[in-house]
């Protein structure tokens, strides 16, 4: 969450806590598919759950590879067909419902035959045969254990892996391998792969449990038995992945590392590009080099990157007479934002950019031969061939890495709302994302953001990330008579770097799970694969702030400027003002404000001198806060009040035609029967479903991050005096 925002969220701290509140409107998301992924060349039948997606009209993925049809006559079950030349990997899946695209869940693709556990197998009996080769869909048991059984053959190694953490599942998992009676022979607690050659012939058993035995269907994992050796399955990337790979760098690297290289080292040549692994316990890789004084040569090794759980460490060290001594220590690449301090309290954001991977540089002070180490602070006793690294030695090349995610709310009570947020707009919505940049190689230029591809009625524009800052952020806009609609969009950061305009991606981050209360649990994040945007016609946002004409505001450096703002209230609110503060480089200054409920109009006064505001062009957009009265789909209770009414006719024709033929012929009166329970159960059904509704529909006092429209303001150079001449 944005430091600023914090602020203005304390000052709701006593009442928050004091009341039992809703925090931030409701927005679709997709919480379980089941199975959680299939065969390439396939078809699968899944069933999803969710939270506010009710009229679902797609599932769709971000690949074209994949594709879903809805199961006819049945509810949030959909057909997925899998092209057979799906590139084994994991995918984002999404629907599309009323209040527009949910989050995402990660669907997986492999090449193996795959199976769905259907009844229990929480015993060494009832434990389910797995084909070596194969991939078993289960969602975990809580407090018990799953046990599962193979064949195997003397010699022949097999590779077991429980994908988990890596698919949006919220199992630790514990693996465990067996002999057929059930004693345990090895076990894994890090969420890593069993290698296991069988010394003989027979049956041996997999156990899977959650590291404190939890479980329920947000537990679920993908069991993958293979021949070994094999690869561990593919997984999610983390939010630190932003930084990589470097733009331009190759699939595969150049070299790789020869063993035994701890002792005695492997000779190279500046530059260099190495793939190794941290391999056996405690392996420490050395590479030796000739360097000339005055050379700046930049290290980057990527591992805790690429998806693993490791944290390199880099030394270098000048070699002279036989002695060695310390040129630099490298370690961890530091956050752009200063995160949350234990992923739950309300001490910074829970989106961690910054990695225990490595990017650092070192000096050469005199021509030479020096060497570098590389090893993994957490392989002191790990054996894990699977735990590789790349390790890259350039020469500077600036550049930059870019990550978005939608701003997030924290209170003082400790409530966090680490809510999953897809871009879903409103009519009239204005959503604020925070972008932050990695620089590399000592690039420290300012950064323009932009996004295109949006929806008909939705703009986005960013508030650029100024030289040698970490961070800036991004206003994604809607029309107040925006028509429904979805898109893909693209959002990109642009830089002069060396004389020459660069482009960079910008990747999204989401929470993996709406996480309401972080006290129970730590909050998730990860990447996503594409930029899904939509904006639903069924809700309007619940204010609307906005310059009163759409014009760039022009005023001369040191003046001040009073721009009118337009106000458009659609909710109650609780309160008598909002309290306003300011997104964007150079305005972020301007001090807090108040504007009262339901003012249609408001004068901003901009002191330019105080504000210490150059000329320039400038974008930036005001931040608020408000607890307002909102009803969730208020549209839904006429209709469940007609099915209610249509249910209850329904009812009493089949009660008066049971009662009038009870006595005149048997069996026509036991189907009469029949009919009248079947509209007994459709009468308690609707009766519960305009409850639920109606319910919904109430008032609610909801806590929303208010946003701005973006506010352009043009300042000019001051008019120069005769005096000062």
């Amino acid at each position: 969450m944005s430091p600023r925002l914090f602020s203005l969220l304390s000052v709701f701290a006593v009442s928050c806590s004091a009341l039992a509140q809703q925090v931030t409107l409701p927005l679709p998301r997709l919480l379980t598919i089941m199975p959680m992924g299939g065969q390439a060349g396939q078809n699968v039948e899944v069933t999803i759950t969710g939270e506010n997606i009710e009229d679902v009209t797609e599932l769709t993925f971000s690949t074209p590879k994949i594709t879903a049809k809805p199961v006819a006559g049945a509810t949030n079950k959909f057909t997925v067909s899998i092209t057979a030349d799906a590139p084994v990997g994991v995918y984002d899946a999404r629907v599309i419902s009323r209040l527009g695209v949910s989050s995402t869940r990660a669907f997986s693709v492999n090449k193996l035959p795959e199976v769905v556990r259907a009844k229990a197998n929480n015993t060494l009996e009832t434990a389910l045969p797995l084909a070596v080769g194969s991939i078993c869909n289960a969602t975990m048991t809580k407090r018990a254990v799953d046990f599962y059984s193979f064949q195997g053959v003397k010699g022949q190694p097999v590779a077991i892996d429980c994908a988990a953490v890596g698919i949006d599942s919220r199992l630790t998992p514990v693996l465990i391998l067996a002999d057929g009676k059930g004693a345990d022979l090895k076990v894994n607690r890090t969420g890593g792969m069993i290698d296991f050659t069988p010394p003989a012939d027979g049956t041996y058993i997999i156990k899977v449990s959650d590291l404190t035995y939890q479980g329920g269907e947000r537990h679920f994992y993908r069991l993958a038995l293979q021949k070994g050796p094999a690869e561990p399955q593919p997984q999610t990337q983390m939010v630190s992945a932003m930084s990589w790979p470097p733009d331009g760098l190759a699939a595969t690297a150049a070299a790789k590392e020869t063993e035994p290289n701890n002792k005695e080292a492997q000779k190279i040549a500046l530059p260099a590009d190495i793939s190794g692994a941290f391999f056996p316990a405690a392996d420490v890789d050395t590479y030796e080099f000739a360097a000339k004084k005055g050379e700046t040569w930049w290290v980057e090794v990527a591992s805790e990157r690429l998806g693993l759980n490791t944290d390199p460490f880099v030394l270098v060290q000048q070699v002279k007479d036989g002695k060695f001594t310390d040129v630099a220590e490298l370690y961890d690449i530091a956050p752009p934002m200063k995160v949350t301090s234990n992923g739950y309290s309300y001490d910074g954001p829970p989106y961690d950019a910054g990695s225990p991977d490595v990017l650092g540089k070192f000096e050469v002070k005199e021509d030479g031969t020096y060497r570098l180490q590389v090893r993994d602070l957490f392989g002191g006793t790990r054996t894990d061939p699977h735990n590789i690294y790349r390790l890259i030695v350039r020469q500077a090349a600036p550049d930059f890495s870019l990550a978005a995610w939608a701003v997030h709310m924290t209170l003082r009570n400790g409530d966090r709302a680490s809510l999953s947020k897809p871009m879903a707009l409103r009519q009239g919505d204005a959503r604020a994302f925070e972008v932050v940049v990695q620089r590399r190689d000592g690039f420290d230029g300012e950064i323009e953001i932009s996004m295109e591809g949006l929806p008909q009625g939705v703009s986005a524009t960013g508030l650029k990330i100024a030289k040698g800052k970490t961070y800036g952020h991004l206003i994604l806009t809607a029309d107040e008579k925006a028509p429904r609609g979805f898109s893909l969009a693209k959002i990109t950061g642009k830089a002069v770097i060396g004389g020459k305009e660069v482009v960079r991606p910008v990747r999204l981050a989401s929470m993996e799970w709406p996480v309401k209360d972080a006290k129970g649990e730590i909050p998730a994040p990860r990447l996503v694969a594409d930029i899904p945007v939509s904006i639903t016609d069924s809700e309007q946002a619940p204010l609307t702030i906005s310059t009163a004409e759409d014009k760039v505001f022009e005023a001369k450096a040191g003046e001040t400027l009073k721009i009118p703002l337009k106000l458009t209230w659609r909710n109650e609110f609780n309160g008598t003002s909002i309290k306003v503060k300011a997104y964007g480089e150079g305005f972020s200054a301007i001090k807090e404000f108040d504007i009262p409920m339901k003012a249609a109009t408001h004068e901003l006064a901009l002191n330019l001198a105080e504000l210490k505001i150059a000329p320039g062009d400038y974008t930036f957009a005001l931040q608020s806060l408000g607890i307002c009265k909102y009803r969730y789909n208020p549209a839904a209770v006429p209709l469940a009040e007609a099915e209610q009414k249509q249910a209850e006719a329904a009812l009493a024709s089949a009660a008066a035609e049971a009662k009038k033929i009870a006595a005149t012929d048997a069996e026509a009166a036991k189907k009469a029967a029949e009919k009248q329970k079947q509209a007994e159960a459709a009468m308690t059904a609707a009766t519960s479903k305009m409850k639920s509704i109606s319910t919904a529909a109430n008032p609610t006092d909801t806590v929303e991050i208010l946003i701005s429209q973006p506010i352009r303001v043009s300042v000019k150079p001051a008019a120069v005096t005769t005096a000062a001449k």
